[in-house]
């Protein structure tokens, strides 16, 4: 029986080809990504719906005369690079959601996305801004959100009641560090704090799907992705240049790679608390997580932005083959 692969991270640059992954697994026979990607049905986690949302407060703040919490600016940098632990957390609820098949059932989304929002940022000492917003401008802002986030909720909710056997969860994020940065880059960015931040339960399921392109060819990709009206948008939103330059400069995914003592495995160690004869102590547990890399440098991903139908033939197989020789490579590894 193909094995199949139970939680992939799939890592990237932004603009890399993450989507195009995705959107092409999605379009593959259920048979093509059992035996040749050794994937099951997809389920997908992604930080970017929180990175949008985030900006959306944001602006909606601004409007009111009211401090930005998140970013510096809308075209600039989170105002605390803390935020990125932030978005980490929120993989590891949603994750930990999707696994108990949690559904969140309230009375308002947009509500319950302002306290989850405080809830991750509380775990590294960020202030509970969204707690702080006077009520009247909080419901106001909530009513203007609230049927884009109740979309986000719905759609979260029917992924979590979905049966996880014979399925693969798909977790989706970028990470990176200033352009020019040496190794190893100074936390919290970089691959390196997320993984030290990911829960033990994806550590304890996941291998790792790198998609490789240069830093100079995310920064061409995510210009010539950007639609002025697509920053909602998984497949066509555009990252400003100043956050490309200092977020995503160059990434720390190869040095990690060439710290392990695991050949094709990245390591993560750290403090876990355990139970020893009854009483909760600290212990250290490592774990060397599967790595393989979809060598994306000549571009084999942008086609599938495209309706299916105007994909050529060879475009599909060049994708087909690498795609498949990077999973397959990645299921022996795991």
């Amino acid at each position: 029986m193909t094995k199949l692969l139970n939680t992939v991270l799939l890592m990237a640059l932004p603009a890399s080809g993450k989507s195009e992954v995705r959107k092409f697994m999605d379009l593959l026979t259920p048979e093509q990504c059992q035996n040749d990607m050794h994937m099951g049905a997809t389920l997908q986690v992604d930080d970017y719906p929180y990175v949008h949302f985030m900006h959306r407060i944001d602006d909606e703040l601004t409007k009111r005369g009211q401090p930005a919490i998140f970013y510096k600016s809308p075209v600039r940098p989170f105002t605390d690079p803390m935020e990125w632990g932030t978005l980490i957390e929120l993989l590891n609820l949603e994750y930990a959601d999707l696994i108990n098949s949690t559904v969140i059932t309230v009375s308002s989304a947009s509500q319950w996305l302002f306290d989850r929002l405080d809830e991750a940022r509380s775990k590294f000492h960020l202030p509970l801004a969204l707690g702080m917003v006077p009520w009247s401008i909080r419901t106001e802002i909530g009513k203007i959100l609230e049927e884009e986030i109740g979309e986000f909720l719905t759609e979260k909710n029917q992924t979590a009641q979905q049966d996880k056997a014979g399925k693969t969860i798909v977790i989706e994020l970028a990470r990176g560090g200033m352009n020019g940065a040496t190794m190893p880059l100074t936390p919290p960015r970089g691959y390196a704090f997320a993984f030290d931040m990911f829960s033990e339960m994806i550590l304890d399921n996941a291998s790792i799907l790198y998609v490789w392109v240069t830093p100079e060819e995310s920064r061409r990709k995510n210009y010539e992705r950007a639609k002025p009206d697509g920053q909602s948008s998984i497949l066509h939103h555009g990252v400003p240049l100043e956050v490309m330059l200092e977020e995503y400069g160059c990434d720390d995914m190869d040095y990690l790679i060439s710290q392990s003592e695991k050949e094709h495995t990245v390591k993560v160690e750290r403090f876990v608390v355990v139970e020893k004869n009854g009483e909760k102590v600290y212990d250290t547990k490592t774990w060397a997580l599967p790595i393989a890399k979809l060598d994306n440098r000549n571009d084999l991903t942008t086609f599938i932005r495209k309706e299916k139908e105007s994909w050529e033939k060879d475009e599909y197989e060049s994708m087909y083959s690498a795609l498949s020789h990077a999973m397959k490579t990645l299921a022996s590894r795991s």
